[in-house]
Parts: C-alpha cells; structure tokens; sequence
C-alpha cells in the first residue's frame, strides 16, 4: 500500500506532504520526499518498523493520526479525510499485529548461558515458584525483587536490562497467581439463586480481562526478551546492579488490603517490605539529629552534552509534539537533559552564603538592613547553576522532603565592628571564636498539580527565618524554554520586627538546540512594610543582536522614595553597590567565601527525602547509563500517577507534613517565633 499523506515535520514548517509506502512483508513504513523519488528507487527518506508500534487515531480531527514505534520514533501523519485516515490505520495496525505474531513464533527463546535452562525467562516456572504466595500470612501483592541465590559472579553478568526483565518476570508471575485466585473464588461462588453468582455479568467480564490483561502483559515480556536477545544487550556492563531495577520494589498493598488494616498500619509507623505506604500519612517526617549530618563536600558539575548532538533526534521528536505557550507541566522530558539532584536540593542554594544571611538581623539601621537584604537577595542565584550548561533537576514527588544545614562561624570583635556599616568595602567571613551559628533549612513538595514548593530556613541564635513557596509555571517558546517562578520569599527579623518580601525572577533555557544556557529576567522587588524601605530589581534577558548576558539593575528607596543605593552587574559575575553618600563597594559572586552545606548520609534519610528516593536515578546518570536513569524515574512518576489517582477515587486529599496552606501561600509549620521576655 502506498499514497500521499501529510506528515508532521517541526514547529517552523508544519505538515508536509509526503510520499509514503507501506511494505507488509518487511513490517516498515517508508516514506519519500515525493513519487517520483520513489519510482526511482531512491533512499527513503525515513523508515520506521512496525513491530510493537502503537497506531492511533487523533482526537483533535478526522484526518490526524500518530504511529508510535517501539524505537521511539513517532509519525504524526494526515490524511486527505476521515475514510482515507480509517483504511491508513486499519492497514498499518494489520502490519503491527501481524508483525507481532512473527516476532512471537519465529524467534526461539533465548537462554541466558550463566543460569541454565532453569532460568530461563518461562513465566510457568515462575509461576509454581510463587504458588505459595496466596496463602501467605500477609496474603498480599507487595512484591520485593526475589532474594535468588546466586553466586556474586553470576549476579555480575546480568546487564541492568536483563536483570529489569527478570525482575518484570516475577511480578508478572505473581500477578497471574493472583488472577488464578481470583477466578477460583469467582467460581466457588453460587451458580444460581443469589445476588453474587458465579453467571452475574460482571463476574464474568471480570474473568475475561483479568485473563486478557495477563495474556498481553505475557506476550509484551515475551517480546521484550527476544528483542533484547536479537539485538545484543545494549545497557553497560559494568553497571552495578544495586543500580538496577532489581532495585526497584513495587508495592500494591492498598489494591487488596482492607482501608482498615492500612490504617491501623499507618498508625502504628509501620513499613511494608521496605517501602512506606502510599497514604500521606506514612510520609512521617524523621527526626533530624544534627550530630548525624556531615559535610557535603563534593561539587559536581555535569558533563558536557556534546552540543546536544547525540540526543539531537529525541529533542527533534519532543519539539514536533509542543506549541508555541504550550505549558510544560505535564509533559516528560527526557532523562538525559537533568541535573543529578532534585529541585528541593537545588532551592537549597538559596541560602549557599548562610554568612550574609545571618548577618542582616545584626546590623542597627532599616537601611542597612535592607541594603543587606538586597545583597542576600542577588548573590544567592550563581549558585545554583553547576556548569555551563543548562540542565533541568528532577521534578519533585509530593511529599517529598529535603533537610539540611549550615554552621556559620561566628565573627571576630572586628569583623563584627565592619558589619555594622552599610558600605564595607570587602565581603569576608571573620575566624570563629567561641562557636557557630547554625542555619537550618527544610523543604517539602506541598502539591503535584500545580507544581508548588515550599522551603524555610532560620538561624535561631539570631532570630532571623525565611519562609519561602514557589509555582514553577513553565511554557515552550520556540526555541527556548521559560520558567516562570509564582510565589514569594519572606525574610523575618524578630528583634527588629521586620518582615521583607521578596519576589522571583523568570528563568530561561536557551538554544535549546545546540549547547543549552540558562540566564534569569523579569522584574522583583523586595518591600518591608514596617520601616517604608523598597528595592526594585530588574534581571536583563540579552538582546536579540549584542548586548551583554546576566546582567541586573537594581534601586534602593527609602520611605521619602528617595533612591539610596543603585546596583548594577552580573547576578554570577560581579555586583557594584553605588551609595547616595558617593561610597561604593564592589562584589564578585565568584570568588565570595563558600559554606559546604551538611547532610545526613542516605542510611540515615527517610523513604521521601529527596536523596534517598533519586538515588537510583543520580547514580545511573553518574555512570551515564540513561536507560537504567529513565527506568527509575519512570516508576518514580508512574507510582506518584496511581497514589493520586486512587486518592481521586476516594475523595481523600492530600494532607502535607511540614507546611501548610495561608492565603495564597504557604507557610511552615514551626516558624520560629521570638522568645517571650
């Protein structure tokens, strides 16, 4: 079969008309440029194969339709009405299914050399391995990877791929046991003469799908396993398994156990084969012992990307699906563009100089203080960026926490003198003398849709917090990605009893294309109601043609509304602080004194802080393994996907830990409050 269709190309030129083939015998779909080419046997154009491919009708018209396929790859195709896209789909979904029966029958099973035949990939072995499991006290599908007793060495042949097959087999194994029970119990029950019997519609329609549902899961691993086999095993060897999905535990207790037997295992702080239950609230926030946290001394920086050239076609496919002011929030975006930490993690760097945090609540005058603020304000951003390139964390997981802390140490009688004037002219941190101040910071994802963090941090030897939220809004904008960041941060004095409001820039993704770069703009300001004093600042987004990058303009007013300080600069380059009285001091964000931040180890972490639930995720993409990377976080959204859809299901809200909503806002639980004289 061949014909002319539309096929979607990019953003910039939309559908275009091609020529396309449909070969049944090879199981692809081919496409050129026009007829002719084809008549002359030239190289298609492109070329995708059909088997295990997804053909789907668009709800958008009558004439759009997509072939996703197995590779990745996605045609987003139209045809001339709704009669011709009918015969394209049939056509091409009779190729798919026929290819899939090919793939079943005509390849042998394969036989993994190190285990035997005994360990082949039959699910029937696994099946009466797992026989027992119906019986079971726990009488649960909360499924842990099987402890096989294997030799070290044996366990070190398995690739990450093979050892995800192998732990897919066996919750497959268990899920058909379980089918098995299910309809044994259906026909036990009565053939006739009770509301519940063993005829009732559906019962039976139960049955039905319950088998279907095993038969396709069967025959999607069975295909998988000879994919991987014919085409070699392409996940690194040399990954540690730990890293693997074998890693991985799935549990569904709450699809069988009584709302009642959860509960009472919820209340008594209890955990199922290692994993919290999936109620908000079994994400029971862990006590923080400060003697358990340790220095967070490495500084990683992500690698290069190449100019994004290797992974050029997938960002090609992500933009062919987006619009112009499309919103991101929902959409995935692929693993090998993050950064190895999750976005809790890198609010932290807010408070990555906790020195000139601290050092605010102890200077005399509103001016100063404020000034100080703005200070705080602009040096705090560099941070967060660690390389060149731009790169995405992870999307945090609601309920998800992130603990850490700083020990800031105190300064010398001199150095506290200097703090105490507006115009110093260096920026250093003095020797400690008889301890430090301690800052602490807590963050905690409070909502999935929309997307809202909450973050506080306090010194309370100084009275002084910072309770913080943010809405990261995103939008697609040609080529380049922006970030808009709804919310604000307040910095509260209680000696002074002053409250400072601060809002948060826009942050871009440029040349997405080629080698991404980030840079921030849009307009903040920070006000303080209780003195009259504001700041007004402006990040500059670089021009279309020349002009400079990172820069930031800034303006300090006082109650008259008389400017008193001007800044100007780079917000990761260097700052110039120009006084009314003519002083002036200068700032360079890249050579200011850094405080390595302390975290406890991930032993010691609860399931939802934010390293202990990406571990598996950060220590793939160290060894640049993305497959396993993807794997992990897929499972990771997959599972926040079925909490929130069984919360839907019973009308149950979800209930946060450490925040709570004010306003428009939110606001931490145990906000540090002045001591009573």
């Amino acid at each position: 079969m061949e014909g002319q269709l539309y096929k979607y190309t990019n953003v910039v030129k939309g559908f275009q008309y091609r020529w396309f083939m449909l070969d049944p015998q090879r199981g692809t779909l081919d496409y050129y440029m026009t007829e002719d080419n084809r008549k002359q046997q030239q190289k298609p154009r492109g070329s995708v194969h059909l088997t295990g491919a997804v053909v789907s009708p668009s709800d958008e018209d009558s004439q759009t339709f997509t072939v996703n396929a197995a590779n990745g790859e996605v045609y987003r195709l139209r045809a001339q009405d709704a009669r011709e896209r009918q015969h394209w789909v049939s056509r091409l979904r009779a190729v798919v299914q026929r290819q899939g029966e090919v793939l079943s029958q005509g390849i042998p099973e394969p036989v993994t050399p190190t285990h035997g035949s005994t360990e082949s990939l039959d699910l029937r072995t696994s099946v009466r391995r797992y026989s027992g499991l119906r019986h079971s006290p726990s009488n649960s599908l909360s499924v842990v990877t099987p402890q096989r007793q294997r030799s070290a060495s044996a366990a070190a042949s398995l690739t990450a791929t093979q050892e995800s097959l192998r732990n897919a087999k066996d919750v497959i194994a268990v899920a058909d046991t379980q089918k098995r029970a299910l309809v044994s119990d259906i026909e036990g029950l009565p053939q006739c003469g009770h509301p519940l019997n063993a005829l009732d519609h559906d019962c039976l329609l139960l049955k039905a799908t319950s088998q279907s549902a095993m038969d396709c899961l069967e025959q999607c691993l069975g295909m998988l396993q000879r994919q991987d086999n014919a085409q070699g095993h392409r996940s690194q060897p040399n990954v540690d398994l730990s890293q693997s999905m074998a890693n991985i535990t799935v549990d569904i207790q709450s699809n069988i156990n009584s709302s009642a037997n959860n509960h009472s295992d919820i209340a008594s702080g209890q955990e199922v084969n290692g994993e919290s239950s999936t109620s908000a609230a079994s994400y029971l926030v862990p006590y923080i012992n400060p003697a358990d946290e340790v220095a967070d001394t490495k500084q990683e920086t992500d690698r290069d990307l190449g100019g994004v050239e290797e992974h050029k076609s997938v960002i090609l496919h992500l933009l062919s699906q987006l619009k112009l002011g499309m919103d991101l929030t929902r959409v995935v975006l692929p693993t090998f563009i993050l950064e190895k930490r999750s976005l809790l993690e890198m609010y932290a760097d807010f408070m990555a100089h906790p020195d000139m945090f601290v050092r605010i609540a102890g200077l005399s005058t509103p001016d100063a203080r404020m000034i100080a603020v703005v200070e705080y304000y602009l040096c705090s951003f560099h941070v967060g960026r660690k390389g060149s390139l731009a790169k995405k964390p992870f999307n945090p997981i609601i309920g998800e926490t992130f603990h850490c802390s700083w020990d800031v140490p105190q300064p010398t009688k001199s150095t506290q003198e200097e703090v105490q004037t507006e115009v110093d002219k260096t920026e250093t941190v003095g020797s400690t003398t008889d301890g430090n101040d301690r800052v602490t910071f807590t963050a905690e994802q409070v909502s999935h849709h929309p997307p809202v963090s909450a973050f506080y941090a306090e010194c309370a030897s100084k009275n002084i917090c910072m309770n913080s939220w943010i809405w990261t809004k995103s939008k697609f904008l040609g080529m380049s990605v922006g970030v808009n960041m709804v919310g604000e941060g307040v910095i509260s004095l209680l000696d002074h009893g002053e409250e400072y409001t601060a809002t948060f820039p826009s942050a871009y993704g440029r040349s997405i294309l080629t080698v991404p770069w980030m840079e921030l703009g849009g307009r903040c300001n920070i006000q303080c109601p209780q003195s009259g004093y504001q700041a007004a600042i402006t990040f500059h987004t670089k021009p279309f043609y020349g002009g400079k990058v990172h820069r930031v303009s800034a303006e300090v007013k006082n109650p008259s509304n008389a400017v008193i300080c001007r800044i100007s600069g780079e917000w990761n380059g260097t700052l110039e602080f120009s006084y009314s009285s003519g002083d002036k001091k200068v700032i360079d964000t890249t050579k200011l004194p850094s405080i390595p931040k302390k975290v406890r180890p991930i032993s010691l972490q609860g399931t939802f802080e934010s390293r202990r639930l990406w571990q598996h995720v950060t220590n793939s993409l160290k060894v640049g393994d993305i497959n396993t990377a993807t794997e992990h976080k897929r499972y990771l959204e997959e599972r926040q996907r079925q909490e929130e859809r069984q919360r839907k299901e019973s009308s149950t809200s979800w209930e946060t830990k450490l925040f709570q909503r004010k306003g428009e806002g939110w606001g931490y639980n145990r906000i540090l409050q002045k001591p009573s004289s």
